[in-house]
């Protein structure tokens, strides 16, 4: 796995504890399994821990971190958030690179900036500031350095959220 940036990000909440061996029902908010597989490394209450071992539980993940062994030990960690540092994909487009962009249609018309991503079963969805909502299945290109998200939209997209 191959780090993208030093900064840790977050990939999750630990709901609780579960059973008396010390693992963990977390919640990812990841799609990316190498989050939780084996040697995976997160921080979970301000420290850096490895996971053991983990399978998936009633649509989430149970996980076995090294140095818990028993329930005490779990419940310690529950409600906490988790996070990961970056991982290399230049396939994937990832939220944190989007947010403060501007987008842009395949007119060269600007329509804003990207001020939060939302969940959606069909394309997640750019919010840009003023409200329009733009599905990330839209997006033809991200320069995360220069702050601009490149989208191709049916026309009318923006003038029907107007």
């Amino acid at each position: 796995m191959t780090e993208r940036t030093e900064e840790v990000l977050e990939v999750g909440r630990v709901q609780r504890a579960h059973g008396i061996r010390g693992e963990l029902v977390v919640n990812f908010t990841t799609n990316r399994p190498e989050r939780w597989a084996t040697g995976a490394r997160l921080v979970i209450a301000g420290e850096w821990w490895t996971v053991s071992a983990s399978r998936p539980h009633q649509g989430k993940i149970l996980l076995q971190l090294e140095g818990v062994t028993d329930r005490t030990g779990a419940e310690r960690l529950g409600g906490q958030m988790v996070f990961a540092t970056g991982i290399e994909d230049p396939e994937a487009l990832w939220v944190d690179e989007l947010i403060g962009c501007v987008v842009i249609d395949q007119t060269g018309a600007e329509h804003g900036l990207v001020t939060e991503v939302l969940e959606n079963p069909a394309s997640d969805l750019m919010v840009l500031e003023g409200g329009a909502l733009v599905p990330l299945a839209f997006v033809t290109g991200v320069d995360a350095s220069a702050h601009l998200v490149r989208v191709e939209v049916p026309e009318g997209l923006f003038e029907e959220q107007a």
